[in-house]
């Protein structure tokens, strides 16, 4: 097979399979007492699978409201069934779900890690390897999943959008999306560990009627970026960090951040 057309079908596949994690919902509003029937889907341009559970296990799966925190992981369903978790949700109010993946395992030939460098936007990276002369060879790689999930119930429209819950990557939206319309513009900060991650590349994604849109956005200095709802439908922010591995087997960790709302 032609070496060039090789790289593209591997890439490709790559690009394809190992994207973006977000938490999906049946539907982003509810009635009090309405069940939400929810899976962890791993996938690219918004469209995805189902997270295989039996190769990944979590870290914290935790649902928050403006009065309590709950344990999710006991709920997280076998592989099978037809959702991953069914939560009835009970409280009025903005409803926050949160999950942090531990550490899986992927090693990628330099070609492949070089072109998935680029897609995300990760250009300190790049400049590294060029200066130490390892853009040739392959990498090994420790990445984690970083997911956040708005939904509303009821009404009443309340703060807990706005808390920071400690994830290594993390999505904040300075507005609740719920009390938003139609064109009114939204803005987000990105945290790394505590700080605002300057100068990162966000994307912004909608979803609706089987099309999805993406925008390139990159945050300033304070961490933040701002875009408009121009659409109806799903929306989710989603960002990557890597840095040099902490822990001996690979060469770098990453962390992948996802913020899904509707509207």
């Amino acid at each position: 097979m032609n070496r060039s057309l090789l790289f593209f079908l591997v890439t490709a596949f790559f690009l394809a399979s190992a994207h973006e994690f977000w938490m999906q919902p049946d539907k982003f509003r509810y009635l009090p007492g309405e069940i939400m029937k929810l899976n962890l889907m791993v996938g690219e341009q918004f469209i995805g699978e189902k997270w295989d559970l039996k190769k990944h296990r979590l870290i914290r799966f935790d649902h928050h409201t403006g009065s309590s925190v709950q344990g999710l992981i006991e709920k997280v369903m076998t592989e099978g069934r037809d959702n991953h978790v069914e939560l009835p949700l009970v409280q009025e109010g903005t409803h926050l779900l949160v999950l942090q993946s531990n550490n899986a395992f992927i090693e990628l030939q330099a070609e492949e890690f070089n072109a998935y460098l680029k897609e995300d936007g990760l250009e300190d990276i790049i400049r590294y390897r060029k200066q130490a002369g390892t853009s040739g060879n392959p990498a090994r790689e420790y990445y984690q999943r970083n997911a956040k999930l708005l939904v509303q119930v009821g009404n009443k429209a309340t703060a807990v959008y706005e808390k920071i819950a400690g994830l290594p990557l993390e999505i904040i939206p300075m507005q609740n999306p719920y009390t938003l319309k139609l064109t009114d513009e939204i803005r987000f900060k990105v945290l790394f560990e505590g700080n605002p991650l300057q100068y990162a590349l966000v994307k912004v994604w909608n979803r609706k009627d089987g099309r999805t849109l993406v925008q390139n956005l990159y945050t300033g200095k304070d961490g933040t970026i701002t875009t408009r709802l121009a659409s109806t439908g799903m929306w989710m922010v989603s960002c990557v960090k890597m840095v040099p591995a902490r822990e001996e087997g690979a060469d770098w960790q990453s962390y992948w951040g996802s913020l899904v709302f509707g509207l």
